[in-house]
């Protein structure tokens, strides 16, 4: 099966059509490519958008994917994320710092560390992250909202 390259006309379109019929006029979205299509947007007042623990925005994120499958009328490979105010901005950095960390506690104690669950977009952060280290490979374990990444050390860089 082939899947569609995400365009990134469509997904401002989608974004932009999605914002207004939840009543979000005064919005500004911008649309990157790189490494992914990245939508930032920014509003006044980013609560209702973003939503406890960023609750709201994954729902956005979800929905607006869905309606990009329907368009295109195939399930897309390819990924993106809607950000808004920069909190995904945010807590990707997070994560990283947090990654950083116990890979240093990996590195001085030589043996694997556990990192508390994640969503799947924190956890390909982290996988992006040490996927050049040769004393650090990581490994996600565990099913459902339980998953996580094991950074495993790895004895001077031989697997």
């Amino acid at each position: 099966m082939v899947y569609p390259i995400m365009d990134a006309a469509l997904l401002l379109s989608i974004t932009e059509n999605l914002l207004r019929s939840l009543g979000f006029a005064d919005v500004r979205v911008v649309i990157t490519e790189s490494p992914r299509v990245w939508a930032s947007i920014s509003v006044p007042d980013a609560k209702a958008l973003i939503g406890m623990r960023g609750e709201t925005l994954r729902a956005l994120n979800h929905l607006a994917k869905r309606l990009v499958e329907t368009r295109t009328g195939q399930e897309l490979r390819v990924s993106f994320l809607i950000d808004v105010n920069g909190y995904y901005e945010k807590q990707a950095e997070t994560i990283r710092s947090q990654a950083r960390m116990l890979a240093q506690r990996a590195r001085l104690f030589k043996h694997d560390v556990e990192m508390p669950p994640t969503s799947p977009y924190e956890r390909l952060l982290i996988h992006e992250l040490f996927s050049e280290d040769p004393e650090i490979k990581t490994e996600s374990q565990g099913e459902g909202k339980f998953r996580h990444v094991v950074l495993k050390y790895v004895e001077g860089g031989k697997i």
